[in-house]
């Protein structure tokens, strides 16, 4: 079956940096898109970024914009978030999500990991 495991979230201090990465299975994972998202407590899901079956076009939320980097090492079937310059309203737990198409709403999204916390504070 398909499994989506993120790794690499932990607690840090506002500017500090973290990398996130999940490990795809039971999936072509070159066709499929990769998306990150992020729930923080009280709060709906939020679009985080997206990145294409390549990793060669990538789209992010505009509060991440220019701090956080997606990309995808297919031969490795997994995905990374990049998040530089951390702020404490990026506590949440990020998810990454798969879809064979190209979404940026969390409904239309066919697979799930289990998310890792994000803890930022100031």
């Amino acid at each position: 079956q398909v499994q989506l495991v993120e790794s690499g979230g932990g607690s840090v201090q506002a500017g500090d940096s973290l990398r996130l990465s999940c490990a795809a299975s039971g999936l072509p994972f070159s066709s499929y898109v990769m998306g990150w998202f992020r729930q923080a407590p009280g709060k709906e899901r939020e679009f985080v970024a997206v990145i294409n079956w390549s990793g060669s076009s990538t789209f992010y939320a505009q509060s991440v914009k220019g701090r956080f980097t997606g990309s995808r090492d297919n031969a490795k079937n997994t995905v990374y978030l990049h998040m530089n310059s951390l702020k404490p309203e990026d506590t949440a737990v990020y998810y990454c999500a798969a879809d064979e198409n190209l979404a940026l709403a969390a409904d239309e999204y066919d697979y799930w990991g289990q998310g890792t916390q994000v803890t930022v504070s100031s």
